[in-house]
């Protein structure tokens, strides 16, 4: 076990946080005639022209509509910058920058269309995503990097700015290889999507609602190899708000996570909520380095939720410089939902089925906080196993059942190894 976690320390301090920024090449803007070979359509074929200044986004929509028209393909996108507005992709449609190809958000709202969203758990109007999908099948977008619209588009509230990338009720989407730089909003967002991969990305946003990846009632999802330093929530894990979300009774499931370095400078580097009401459960995070000012993995949630979070494990983890990690509040976080579950019991989210296990912290404020938990709904079976490291203080606790302690090997704790209130279980006594 100190082998593995000796590995797992020389990697994360060897992470390499990628440029986003790519050297700009000589490209002629000649137009040539569209030609499609092998299922395969340049943006330049249809217009493009990827000098940084004028807009391509009516070359590359044609583009994507052209391989659209004829079952799918692949749409490439040649070493150059290009400025663009919002573009939708077709089913079973691959996006293929090169390696020195650079999307660049519009600065004109106008270029991203008002439709219906869901934004912080509610069905809303929204502007589009810079690259949008809906209802399709068999999308891929890879390589290349991704420059969000600048802030007088992303600060945009009432109605929503558009995140960066945006799916919904999309079937095997798959995002590799590329990087994105955004702010103050969410950058990649699939919503009611079954089968979601994103392979190998490097995401970087700053300032609050820079979230990296928002998983939003999505089910068969995996998120590997990322390296996501972001404003807000690293990932999070939603299913909306509410009554309504209840009704739709589409929880975000069997999602895996692995092998990720994952830094927040606010909230969480893994979020869970606060928009759940649809559920979240069968999660797995392992094998990933958590870093920076922000709780490794926060559970939230408030009355008038409902939902429930259940089957979440976290296994072989590092954690360095964190106040937790893992911090629990379902008492009072997040906005209230304008249809919320009213039900005096039903109104709390359940929490059940809570695993940690192989994890070494170090610098860490709390190794669990969780004591915003309502006594009319308790946290049942929460079992921490095989921590080491340092934390300033160890557990504090309320309102539990069945809950074990085994092998917790940290130093540097204060005042007493757990603090509980009406607590259940196995381990709730200091090592000896």
């Amino acid at each position: 076990m100190k082998k593995i976690f000796q590995i797992f320390v020389l990697l994360a301090s060897c992470a390499l946080f990628i440029s986003c920024a790519a050297q700009k090449s000589s490209i002629s803007a000649t137009v040539q005639k569209p030609i499609a070979r092998g299922g395969t359509f340049s943006v330049r074929a249809f217009g493009a022209t990827g000098d940084g200044t004028n807009k391509d986004t009516v070359a590359f929509q044609k583009a994507l509509d052209a391989c659209a028209a004829v079952g799918g393909g692949t749409v490439s996108v040649p070493n150059g910058y290009y400025l663009i507005g919002s573009i939708v992709i077709g089913g079973d449609t691959t996006l293929r920058l090169a390696n020195n190809a650079s999307l660049i958000g519009s600065p004109d709202i106008a270029d991203y269309p008002l439709m219906r969203i869901r934004w912080e758990g509610e069905f809303a109007q929204g502007h589009r995503a810079l690259i949008f999908s809906e209802k399709a099948r068999n999308i891929t977008v890879t390589g290349g990097s991704i420059f969000g619209p600048p802030i007088n588009v992303s600060n945009l509230r009432n109605p929503r700015g558009p995140s960066l990338m945006e799916f919904s009720e999309c079937t095997n989407v798959t995002l590799e290889n590329f990087s994105t730089e955004y702010e103050r909003l969410w950058s990649i967002h699939p919503l009611l999507c079954e089968k979601f991969t994103a392979r190998n990305l490097v995401i970087r946003s700053i300032n609050s609602n820079g979230d990296g990846i928002d998983v939003d009632s999505c089910s068969k999802v995996l998120i590997e190899g990322c390296n996501i330093d972001t404003g807000d929530d690293a990932i999070s894990l939603k299913s909306g708000r509410g009554e309504a979300a209840i009704a739709l009774a589409r929880p975000t499931q069997d999602v895996v996570i692995r092998n990720c370095t994952l830094v927040s400078s606010q909230f969480a580097a893994i979020g869970v909520g606060t928009e759940l009401s649809g559920g979240i459960r069968n999660v797995l995070v392992e094998n990933c380095f958590i870093s920076g000012h922000q709780n490794a993995f926060f559970l939230k949630s408030r009355g008038g939720r409902g939902g429930f979070i259940e089957n979440f494990t976290g296994t072989y983890l590092t954690v360095n410089d964190s106040p937790t990690l893992l911090a629990i509040n379902i008492l009072n976080k997040g906005v209230q939902a304008e249809d919320a579950v009213t039900n005096t019991v039903g109104k709390w989210t359940r929490i059940q089925n809570i695993h940690f296990s192989n994890v070494l912290v170090e610098n860490v404020s709390d190794l669990v906080l969780a004591q915003n938990i309502p006594a009319a709904m308790p946290l049942d079976e929460l079992s921490i196993s095989n921590v080491m490291g340092t934390c300033g203080r160890a557990f504090r606790l309320a309102n539990m059942t069945n809950v074990s302690l085994a092998a917790i090997k940290v130093t540097g704790y204060r005042s007493a190894f757990v603090t509980q209130t009406n607590v259940q279980g196995s381990g709730l006594e200091a090592p000896k």
